[in-house]
């Protein structure tokens, strides 16, 4: 009987054990997460913060996700070292485990650069865990300040989750519009026209120069009093594990298309890994949900003896704050298609013939269609590219180009 090992409970790691199910119903399976929940959403402590949601509603797959797929779940136990050669993982807590095949699904950790005085800040957190979004729901008050360095898509649904929960919420941001690895300046001003309106406070194009306590001093010179400090600055993929045990690492694990990694029997998946962006061809930290789950499954089944690939793998952002969505893929250089109303922005980047990326900010209608022509590299004079920039549908299309879009349905 096959062992497998997973490090790491979140979507990488559950869809990990999907794929290794999808082939082999009898091995073991033992999943390690170093947090004491798993099988939860990330993307919805934000949430959970706001009240729309719950512990009990959290999961990705239900609560019995690993008692029907037979896997041995320890929580709150950290993978420590990696014996490549004897095929042996040391545990935190003293233990070994064998195994046969072993995936790690580490994704990211938070990056804080090195401010003058943050020691002095008594109440602070990352914004990446439930458990983070559990100790700002016992801290945070009607009352409370709270401050949040970065303004990319952690910082600002943290923001989202606080604002009727404190008395004031201020995000700070070093670049000069917010989610500045998504978005332009021109749409990023759409995001933030709707934040202010909604008594979220921004300072970009500044950031911190140093901590006294309750207070920070921005480089512009203003002083910000604060009680709560979050900090939403950036992460970095998790590679300590595998660099530890000799494989070869970058910005990211890397890993070839099947998500192996230069180790044997050793895969890697999530936003811990690098691997291929389908649009620029260079090696690339691809960290998205979909990209997670996708590289998940396929390492799952490769590990369990079958054949996949994740080689269409590409740059995403989809996010709803405050009620406004934005979605962009790709890359961006100018645009070859600009739309503009007054709550909403859409552009469309194209190179040597090909959809090369799009930022859809208000209305995201088309995106699936957007991200399908990203893909599947369709040449886009052989398409109604005219029409589906303005009116995304199915219809433009050739038959034959329908029938594989839609899977085999005319």
């Amino acid at each position: 009987m096959k062992r497998y090992v997973v490090v790491g409970g979140s979507i990488a790691g559950v869809s990990c054990v999907e794929g290794i199910r999808s082939l082999d119903r009898d091995g073991e399976i033992t999943l390690l997460s170093a947090e004491a929940q798993s099988n939860y959403g990330r993307p919805l402590i934000s949430y959970y913060l706001e009240g729309k949601t719950d512990l009990a509603r959290m999961s990705w797959r239900g609560p019995d996700f690993y008692a029907q797929n037979r896997v041995q779940a320890l929580h709150g136990v950290r993978a420590a070292d990696i014996d490549a050669a004897s095929h042996r993982l040391s545990l935190s807590d003293g233990r070994t485990l064998d195994y046969d095949a072993l995936c790690v699904c580490t994704g990211s950790q938070p990056f804080t650069p090195p401010f003058e005085g943050l020691e002095t800040v008594e109440r602070r957190c990352n914004f990446m865990t439930l458990e983070d979004a559990l100790w700002l729901e016992r801290t945070v008050t009607r009352r409370s300040r709270v401050l949040i360095l970065g303004a990319g898509f952690i910082g600002l649904k943290c923001a989202e989750g606080l604002r009727d929960r404190a008395g004031s919420v201020t995000v700070c941001d070093l670049a000069d519009h917010a989610m500045s690895a998504s978005l332009d300046g021109e749409s990023a001003g759409y995001l933030e026209r709707h934040l202010e309106a909604r008594g979220i406070q921004l300072r970009l194009g500044d950031t911190v120069a140093r901590f006294y306590g309750n207070s920070a001093r921005l480089r512009s010179g203003e002083v910000l009093p604060f009680d709560v400090l979050v900090l939403a600055v950036g992460v970095r993929p998790d590679t300590a594990l595998l660099a530890g045990a000799g494989a070869a690492v970058d910005r990211g694990i890397l890993v070839d298309a099947e998500m192996r990694t230069s180790l044997p029997d050793i895969w890697a998946a999530g936003d811990c890994t690098e691997s291929r962006d389908l649009v620029t061809g260079e090696l690339a930290v691809l960290a998205n949900l979909p990209n997670a789950s996708l590289q998940g499954r396929c390492a799952g089944v490769n590990m369990a003896g079958g054949a996949a690939r994740f080689d269409r793998g590409i740059r995403m952002n989809a996010v709803g704050v405050c009620g406004l969505h934005l979605m962009s893929a790709g890359t961006r250089d100018e645009p070859v298609y600009t739309e503009r109303t007054e709550q909403s922005c859409k552009k469309l980047f194209a190179k040597d013939g090909v959809l090369t990326g799009f930022i859809l900010v208000g209305d995201v209608a088309g995106a699936g269609i957007y991200t399908a022509l990203i893909r599947n590299r369709t040449p886009l004079d052989a398409i109604d590219f005219e029409t589906i920039q303005r009116a995304p549908s199915l219809l433009p299309f050739g038959r034959r180009e329908r029938t594989r879009m839609l899977g085999g349905a005319v």
